[in-house]
């Protein structure tokens, strides 16, 4: 398509267009582009030619378009290797606006004439935003997206314009036609009775076509010079609309506000000037240039000559649009009774019928609305601020308080920054107006707003609250049909709400002196700031980039708080693919602290497991566990949960959520890097979790947050929905300068992965027949055993797949597999790159077939056979800027040097070499001169295994580790016998549940 429109052309062959011709270029030997859909490719040239692939398409109808492109919304795949591409994506969008097109009533009935036939089709209406959201739609469109044309047609018009107006008339004929079908099962609404086909046929034409408009297909027949006259009275009927879409300008209408009234010693009345409603014209490609409709009457003015435009009749078209616009706002039709309307006068009662009425439907049917500044604003509404005094000085904010602790208040009503008297709120009261002018300030009032106002302050003027409740009040959280404007306090209490809004830090603490680490200063801070909300028993959420030490942080307030409650438990979720890193961090960094893994068929329960978690500082479970064992759970009094991966308690609905929102506990802490994963909705989940009623209920939520900020936009409900959660969620990135500062150049971390039952099976069987015919086995028939055995296991702990050759499914049956999956996703989702190194290219494969089936986006994977020019190539789109693909699957041997991939800031070691000089020398693909960012390396072992006891061995001796592992594995053939059992040998911690 892109030579097409550089004047090469391209055609369409094939019966009903099934099939269409593209134009590709080769070069040399290689194809730039490939498909199983490809049949035989033109013959390579040496020079770079223009030649056709044939390509097979499939047509849809519109019902069965619209249910793909419904299931294509916001996903990259649709099953394993069915990827969505970036020109369906585009449909998908597209298909949306038609839907928002149905939704809001904008299209007419129709008559078109295609191939000689008549047809009545229902054609949508795109004006105002709905025909700006074409043209953006139109300058965003693949050029593929025009690239299929039916054989023997005249050639369409592809404009992308014309292709996105086409595609939308035809999803939207669609759309409405199926709401007038019957369905199997389906209960049908209530319409007005169709015309009936008799057999001598329907009464009249329009009988015809209102049955055509409800039928399948549309068909009109007759006479075609009936049919076409017919036609012709249909576009006059429309012309009103036809002129209204095609104008440059549009017809507005403005709400002015009498002259200042307001009292500044402290008046509060409704007003006595009246308000007036303006009609303008506005220009459609310059919406500053303003028109006042008496000048339009006048054809007089600085404006008259930039109304004359071709073909445009500025009386007429005012004079139509003030007729449409009086079947929505009587006033206006009452306006038209005069020679030349510019506009007409309303009382506040009017004003206030036109802000919150008039002007939504005005613009929902394509006119302009301008409203008074201070109508959006914040200020404009009754506000209800509240000020907490702490009811005995005495209190200091030692660790003995709690939420619960019971402090006197009082309320004050404000307007704006104007506080009201009681006697003002009264005043307003009596009123009974929807809008006022308060001290200069015109404002909304609600006769339910204010009598609720004033039944609290009468039952709540001065009283006591706990300290939970004035922290709602303070972030606006607070419940009720007054909105809540924050708190003032004094004492203890406005030094807590001070550091939980960012105003003052929190005190900064030291880790416990039996923790056995480093806490960077970044993550210090972290720490301290889990400390801080925890005493207060407030949940939080430690949402740091990947590989920032979520779980550094989160060791150290466990091995703190084991000393300072009592010694009781936390209880700590976590994927199972996880656990195993949960294990050895615990170990590595909080060695005295006792920690009991729950899972395996042979897990403790009842009054066992509670007595056994009683000794612990640390229960590590999975997530399917928790909802199984709950009953189990429940019965201990954890000092604190914790969701590690909490994006999977996303969805409340979800047993996994419920459950955890269940389980009793002091403090409750969630860990991700995406607490926000799909939409806002995803917070209401976790903080329900964290600190429930802080978001009120789901449904509360819903109407307050969700609807607002994910179907309006509206930044105000955003900047509340913040200004609430923001206290309890910690969220830096790799490219925050204050974690930048603190990060290495090349931070390096193991990746500790459980094994399925699968591969611990198979892991089982190959030591078994190792250890048969180890002990007789001499010499280099001995090495070439040990040399054989190892690399089975490592293919085991890898996936069965890749031991066992068989091209057998994938998924689920992998814990390293499982985990890369993961930690890609979050990757992916940032934006970043990653090199994923494996010693094995069958391995390679299978993680690119994998990969790009699980994600939907292409994933490079360099072997030994990969030719010089295709290695370049993959090399040049990998270091591209722009949207290229994201991870790049290296075999060691072939992508361990030479190669310059400083644009991956990620590298994952699959499997290892068992040789630190190497494995570097594969890292430093990314992390080189070249390099601007901070690169982490992620190497996989599987706990339990031979992997795990080889690095431990690599650790012990890492300053000789050259001289004493050389290269490769054959220093592995020099250990004896019992050293080699115990080195294979399977802990029973390797299994995943």
């Amino acid at each position: 398509v892109a030579l097409k429109e550089a004047g090469l052309g391209f055609s369409a062959t094939g019966r009903n267009a099934s099939t269409a011709i593209a134009w590709l270029p080769t070069a040399g030997n290689e194809a730039v582009a490939s498909s199983p859909l490809v049949a035989e490719p033109p013959k390579a040239r040496s020079t770079i030619t223009i030649a056709p692939w044939r390509i097979t398409a499939y047509r849809l109808s519109p019902e069965r378009t619209v249910d793909l492109l419904c299931a294509c919304v916001g996903r990259e795949t649709l099953a394993p290797g069915v990827v969505v591409g970036a020109d369906l994506a585009f449909w998908a969008t597209a298909m949306r606006l038609a839907g928002a097109t149905v939704a809001r009533q904008k299209f007419l009935p129709d008559v078109v004439m295609e191939n000689g036939t008549c047809y009545a089709r229902w054609k949508p209406v795109l004006a105002g935003p709905g025909a700006q959201a074409l043209g953006k739609l139109a300058g965003a469109m693949p050029a593929v997206a025009r690239a299929l044309t039916l054989e023997g047609a005249s050639p369409p018009d592809l404009a992308p314009a014309a292709v996105a107006s086409e595609f939308i008339a035809c999803i939207v004929d669609s759309l409405v036609r199926a709401t007038t079908l019957p369905r199997p099962g389906a209960v049908r609404p209530v319409r007005p009775r169709k015309p009936q086909r008799t057999r001598a046929g329907f009464e009249s034409i329009h009988d015809q076509w209102l049955h055509a408009l409800c039928a399948a297909d549309g068909t009109l027949e007759g006479d075609p010079k009936a049919l076409a006259d017919f036609a012709l009275q249909v576009r006059e009927w429309q012309r009103p609309v036809a002129v209204s879409t095609a104008a440059p300008f549009r017809l507005s209408f403005r709400l002015e506000e009498p002259a200042d009234e307001g009292d500044p010693r402290g008046s509060v009345h409704p007003g006595q000037e009246p308000w007036y409603v303006r009609y303008l014209m506005q220009a459609t490609d310059d919406p500053s240039l303003l028109i006042a409709a008496e000048e339009v009457w006048n054809a007089r003015g600085v404006n008259a000559s930039v109304l004359k435009r071709k073909g445009f009749d500025a009386k007429e078209y005012l004079l139509l649009s003030l007729g449409q616009a009086s079947g929505i706002c009587p006033r206006i039709e009452t306006s038209l009774e005069t020679a030349a309307p510019g506009g007409y006068e309303v009382d506040a009662t009017g004003a206030h019928e036109f802000l919150t009425d008039r002007a939504a439907a005005l613009e929902q049917a394509g006119f302009g609305v301008m409203l008074p500044s201070w109508w959006t604003r914040k200020g404009t509404k009754l506000r209800l601020s509240t000020r907490a005094n702490v009811k005995s000085p005495k209190m200091q904010g030692g660790d003995g308080l709690s939420l619960n602790e019971l402090v006197r208040f009082d309320y004050e009503v404000a307007l704006g920054d104007e506080r009201l008297s009681y006697e003002e709120l009264q005043m307003l009261a009596k009123l009974k107006t929807p809008l006022v002018n308060v001290r200069g300030q015109w404002v909304q009032m609600s006769a339910g707003e204010i009598q609720a106002t004033l039944d609290l302050w009468k039952k709540k003027g001065v009283g006591q609250t706990t300290v939970r409740e004035v922290i709602q009040m303070a972030l606006g959280a607070a419940p009720g049909p007054v909105a809540f404007d924050g708190v003032t306090a004094e004492g203890w209490i406005a030094d807590l709400l001070a550091q939980l809004d960012g105003r003052d830090a929190f005190e900064e603490i030291a880790p416990p002196e039996q923790f056995s680490g480093v806490l960077r200063p970044y993550q210090a801070r972290g720490y301290s700031w889990l400390s801080f909300l925890r005493r207060w028993g407030l949940g939080a959420c430690l949402a740091d980039d990947m590989g920032l030490g979520k779980t550094v942080q989160t060791l150290a307030l466990v091995q703190r708080d084991w000393h300072a409650n009592g010694r009781r438990p936390v209880l700590l979720i976590c994927p199972m693919s996880v656990v195993g890193n949960w294990q050895k961090e615990a170990a590595r960094f909080t060695p005295e602290l006792p920690v009991m893994v729950h899972h395996g068929v042979t897990r403790a329960k009842g009054a066992a497991f509670k007595k056994e978690a009683r000794k612990q500082a640390m229960v590590i479970s999975s997530y399917a566990l928790m909802h199984r064992d709950f009953e189990i759970l429940k019965g201990v009094r954890w000092a604190g949960v914790v969701l590690d991966e909490a994006q999977n308690v996303k969805n409340p609905e979800t047993k996994q959520a419920r459950v955890a929102r269940a389980i009793e506990a002091d403090y409750r802490i969630a860990l991700t890097g995406t607490p926000v994963e799909n939409n806002v909705g995803d917070l209401w989940s976790i903080m329900e979790f964290l600190n429930p009623g802080f978001l009120g209920t789901q449904a509360e939520f819903k109407r307050t947050f969700f609807v607002p900020i994910q179907a309006n936009r509206d930044a105000e409900a955003a900047r509340r929905l913040k200004r609430i959660t923001g206290p309890f969620i910690l969220r830096r990135l790799k490219t925050d300068k204050s974690v930048i500062a603190d990060l290495p150049d090349k931070l390096e971390m193991k990746v500790f992965c459980t094994l399925t039952k699968e591969q611990a099976s198979l892991y089982a069987a190959v030591v078994a027949e190792a250890e048969k015919t180890l002990d007789s086995a001499m010499g280099i028939q001995r090495k070439g055993i040990v040399l054989a055995t190892l690399s089975k296991l490592k293919q085991v702990c890898n996936h069965p797949a890749q031991f066992l050759g068989d091209n057998s499914p994938l998924d689920g049956r992998s814990g390293k597999l499982a985990r890369l999956s993961e930690m890609l996703d979050e990757i992916i989702a940032a934006g970043d790159r990653a090199l994923v190194f494996t010693q094995f290219a069958e391995m390679g494969e299978l993680l690119r077939r994998h990969l790009q089936e699980t994600f939907g986006r292409e994933v490079l994977f360099l072997y030994g056979g990969t030719p010089k020019q295709q290695r370049d190539r993959m090399v040049e789109r990998f270091q591209a800027e722009g949207r290229g693909p994201s991870t790049f699957i290296l075999s060691l041997k072939a992508g361990g040097t030479g190669l310059n991939l400083t644009r991956a800031n990620h590298v994952f070691h699959f499997d290892r070499w068992w040789n630190p000089a190497v494995e570097n020398q594969a890292t430093d693909r990314a992390f080189r001169i070249g390099q601007t960012r901070n690169v982490q390396v992620h190497k996989f072992l599987c706990v339990g295994t031979l992997e795990e006891r080889i690095d431990e061995m690599i650790e012990r001796k890492k300053e000789l580790a050259e001289k004493v592992v050389g290269t490769g594995e054959g220093w592995l053939t020099e250990l004896s016998t019992a050293e080699l059992k115990e080195l294979l040998k399977l802990s029973k911690e390797a299994v995943a549940a």
